[in-house]
């Protein structure tokens, strides 16, 4: 199946005059419940040393708590998609938050390292769920005119539950026990889930049937979402990407903790906050310049993508290499405000590649191939950190960002090159 032109996807199928403030309202609370989603799954992370000597784990048996919630994320994934373009958004969103936030909460009862691979394992199926309806809620009321900045703020989400989630559970954690930090997002997730029954709208009838005309087969689906090889090169970045950050997100914490002796509360909040809160700056402004670019030239948003991954490069690399607070905080900033460039336009500049009826399998399939690629970053980087160091480990990591960019480029030029093509 060909990409179709960016120009057959500008119009929302969602569009009258009660939708168009509610658009952004629709934003603000998918936010809430993106909040939730990354601070549950961050929350481990910062928590670590406690794990490793109140269960007697292993460096490397961490590594397999993180990876086997990115496994079940990346298997669910494409199922969730698909499933997402059969059933309404709304119905996936509200299921998924519910169901991983009592996950979450039941985290507190783990025992051993067989019970909290079993319930990370399950939050990883919950929430599987949650992005691939998110996305297509949000094209069906967002066209490609402010669909970069709607999806931008939509992302500024994850960065602000990540850095919840880390310092939270983390001084939870050390005032009160690790077990009641996962309650207390358990709980926190299942009241917004009954609070956003009420106020989240269920999307017009015509628009779902709009949605539900194309084949119903989820191995079709996935086939033919592969068949571009413009949507198989922006997979491929993504996966990358996603091993960058999911190395920083995971060893970030007892990285600090280890090396700079910080208190536990305070490395799981300087490892979240100074790099997520430029990412939140980052993401804004590459979703603001990605809509820009994208009216005026073809490729518009993977150029700022392309921009994003190669500007990081050397802030990644002084983020492992620096040896005193300040020129780690530096790197941090310096990455996390890249970084959100590249992330503004993750599944804008999918949708630009994609026929409509294929968004939802098509983020789900993107999504599930990410994490899977990134679920083995937390077992490598154990493993070659017992080798190298993880100073080396977090620096080696800026290479894969300096591939990815080019990599961009390349696909830039090509979309440039066949818009003729499409046009005619």
């Amino acid at each position: 199946m060909p990409a179709a032109p960016a120009t057959a996807l500008d119009t929302p199928i969602v569009e009258d005059a009660r939708s168009s403030s509610y658009r952004w309202w629709l934003i603000a609370m998918l936010w809430c419940v993106c909040f939730c989603n990354y601070a549950d799954r961050q929350a481990i992370s910062s928590i670590f040393p406690l794990l490793r000597s109140d269960l007697s784990l292993s460096d490397l048996q961490l590594g397999i708590i993180a990876s086997s919630f990115m496994w079940m994320y990346a298997v669910a994934g494409p199922v969730a998609g698909w499933l997402s373009d059969r059933v309404s958004p709304r119905t996936v969103i509200l299921g998924a938050l519910i169901f991983w936030s009592a996950v979450t909460a039941g985290t507190a009862i783990s025992h051993d390292f067989g019970m909290m691979v079993f319930f990370r394992t399950l939050g990883g199926l919950g929430e599987a769920f949650y992005f691939p309806a998110a996305m297509a809620l949000i094209g069906l009321y967002h066209s490609a005119a402010t669909r970069s900045r709607a999806m931008a703020l939509h992302q500024s989400s994850v960065y602000a539950g990540t850095i919840g989630g880390g310092a939270l559970s983390a001084t939870i954690a050390q005032s009160h026990g690790w077990r009641s930090s996962f309650v207390v997002f358990g709980v926190a997730g299942v009241l917004l889930g009954l609070v956003l029954f009420l106020l989240l709208r269920r999307p017009p009838a015509r628009a779902l049937a709009t949605e539900t005309t194309t084949d119903q087969n989820f191995l079709h689906g996935v086939r033919d979402t592969l068949r571009s090889g413009r949507v198989v090169t922006l997979i491929g970045v993504f996966i990358g990407a996603n091993f960058v950050a999911v190395v920083f997100l995971t060893w970030l914490p007892t990285y600090l903790f280890t090396k700079f002796h910080l208190s536990l509360a305070r490395a799981g909040f300087s490892s979240t906050a100074y790099l997520q809160m430029a990412s939140v700056t980052g993401v804004l402004l590459g979703g603001v310049l990605a809509d820009k670019f994208a009216v005026r030239r073809v490729g518009g948003r993977q150029m700022i993508q392309a921009f994003g991954l190669l500007m990081g490069v050397p802030f990644i690399f002084l983020t492992g290499w620096s040896l005193s607070m300040a020129g780690l905080i530096v790197g941090m900033i310096g990455f996390g405000f890249f970084k959100g460039m590249y992330d503004a336009n993750i599944w804008a500049s999918l949708y630009d590649v994609i026929p409509v009826e294929r968004r939802g399998v098509a983020a789900g399939t993107m999504n599930s191939l990410g994490w899977l690629g990134g679920g083995f970053a937390p077992i490598l980087i154990a493993a070659a950190a017992g080798r190298f160091g993880m100073s080396v480990c977090l620096s080696a990591t800026s290479a894969i960002y300096l591939g990815l960019g080019v990599v961009l480029l390349v696909l830039v030029r090509n979309l440039r090159r066949s818009a003729p093509k499409l046009a005619a």
